[in-house]
């Protein structure tokens, strides 16, 4: 008995110059709206205006997210890709372009992340997901891991199977220990200090030039990720906290080990207490980043002075 294909489909889209991005999104968009399917498209603004475009009227049928605004933490994606299929018991099309040239090294692994954890997140999910991949801006190890985090590799040869396919894989080896760098203000903490870190963090952040109201995100950010160390992550962690140009950056080392790769990116059910921490977390950084091993997590996050 031959097993039924995945619903799932994950293409990764090779493309050079705007007619052979076009030539490869709108007939998959055109596809999903004649076959009455909804449809969405999350990329980099130039490309989402070129597609609006090309769609012509058809444009007012599609969900048009500008992914360097929404998705400028990659940490954010997933938890609103989730949101917006939630509802829909049928199947779902989706544009969505997290790489492009002009990620920073820091933005990069979180990215590659991202496009690992879609595999495991809406495994048996009648869902596509085409993710364009700029071969003219992006470098070859880029286009690699490209390879690795899509099952499927669209381009002018046609559509075939990667044979490099390892999501996993790929996912571990960009995982990295985070290292603070020298001189960063830390502050080790337990129950007894957690009511004062909120406010700490505040103060702090704007001796550093940021301003209302993603202060008060950072202090937010902050206050949940330590409250996590104290309930889940042995009781005690330590905080630390560094200025770099342009932005502020916190990280909250504990004890704790998470075993869930999806955690922070998939909402756990209503009847769970807890568990949405994260989820928050990622929704109000520009950038989050998280290490861990068998008791010990590092959880990291930046917020643009910009």
């Amino acid at each position: 008995m031959v097993d039924a294909p995945e619903p799932f489909r994950h293409p990764a889209l090779f493309y050079s110059g705007d007619a052979e991005y076009l030539d490869g999104v709108v007939p998959f968009l055109l596809e999903g709206l004649e076959r009455g399917e909804p449809v969405v498209v999350a990329v980099p603004g130039r490309n989402l205006l070129l597609i609006e475009k090309a769609l012509e009227h058809r444009a007012d049928d599609v969900r048009l997210i500008d992914l360097s605004r929404a998705g400028r933490n990659p940490g954010a994606i997933l938890p609103s890709m989730h949101a917006l299929t939630a509802g829909y018991a049928g199947p779902v099309r989706i544009v969505g372009e997290p790489v492009w040239a002009g990620r920073t090294d820091a933005e990069y692994p979180a990215c590659v992340e991202h496009e690992a954890l879609l595999n495991r997140a809406f495994a048996g999910r009648d869902l596509a997901v085409l993710c364009p991949y700029d071969v003219a801006a992006l470098t070859p190890s880029m286009l690699a891991d490209a390879e690795r985090t899509h099952s499927e590799l669209w381009g002018l040869a046609g559509p075939f199977v990667s044979p490099r396919f390892d999501p996993d894989g790929v996912r571990a080896e960009l995982s990295r220990p985070l290292e603070p760098p020298p001189g960063a203000l830390e502050r080790m903490f337990d129950i007894a200090q957690l009511a004062s870190l909120r406010g700490y963090a505040e103060i702090w952040a704007a001796r550093h030039g940021l301003r209302r109201p993603r202060r008060d995100d950072f202090a937010l950010a902050i206050a949940e990720l330590t409250t996590n160390s104290v309930l889940y992550g042995g009781g005690t962690g330590t905080l630390r906290l560094w200025s770099a140009p342009d932005e502020v950056v916190g990280e909250v080392t504990d004890a704790g080990t998470i075993t869930d790769p999806l955690a922070g990116r998939i909402p756990p059910p209503a009847s769970t207490l807890g568990g949405r921490g994260l989820l928050l977390v990622n929704r109000l950084a520009d950038l989050v980043r998280t290490y861990w091993v068998p008791g010990r997590t590092t959880t990291r996050v930046h917020f643009s002075c910009r």
